[in-house]
């Protein structure tokens, strides 16, 4: 799967006192797109955990804060995910209010079995989709 986008609408219990996307939702919605991604390319997590005991845990995240998002913005966030080794990726995300740039960031996700948290190599189904995403 290439480039992935997921719509995100800003509620009232997105924003601060300010009427502003308080700065740590981004990295809320920069997961919900995240989860969509995978299950577009066939794998919910849930059933990954069920079927083989692996999940995903965040490892690093760096944030770039350029403009604010407001209450009721329809926004785009997207999902360019790269390889980086074989139990983790990267995942470049951004927030976009139309052609505006919000918000961007690159997470390192990492895969873990879920009893242990030890580094497990990412599932085929993963590194197929994040193949499929860099190759288009």
């Amino acid at each position: 799967m290439s480039h992935f986008e997921f719509p995100v609408r800003v509620y009232w219990e997105d924003t601060d006192a300010g009427g502003i996307v308080f700065y740590a939702n981004y990295l809320k919605y920069f997961e919900r797109a995240r989860t969509e991604w995978l299950r577009a390319a066939g794998v919910g997590q849930q059933q990954l955990r069920e079927d083989t005991g692996l999940i995903f845990v965040v490892a690093d995240t760096q944030l770039r804060y350029l403009s604010p998002a407001r209450l009721d913005d329809l926004l785009t966030i997207t999902v360019d995910p790269e390889p980086v080794g074989r139990a983790s990726l990267v995942v470049r995300q951004r927030a976009l209010r139309g052609s505006t740039l919000l918000c961007e960031g690159e997470i390192r996700i990492g895969c873990v079995r879920a009893d242990t948290l030890k580094p497990q190599r990412l599932p085929d189904i993963v590194q197929s989709a994040v193949a499929a995403a860099n190759s288009a």
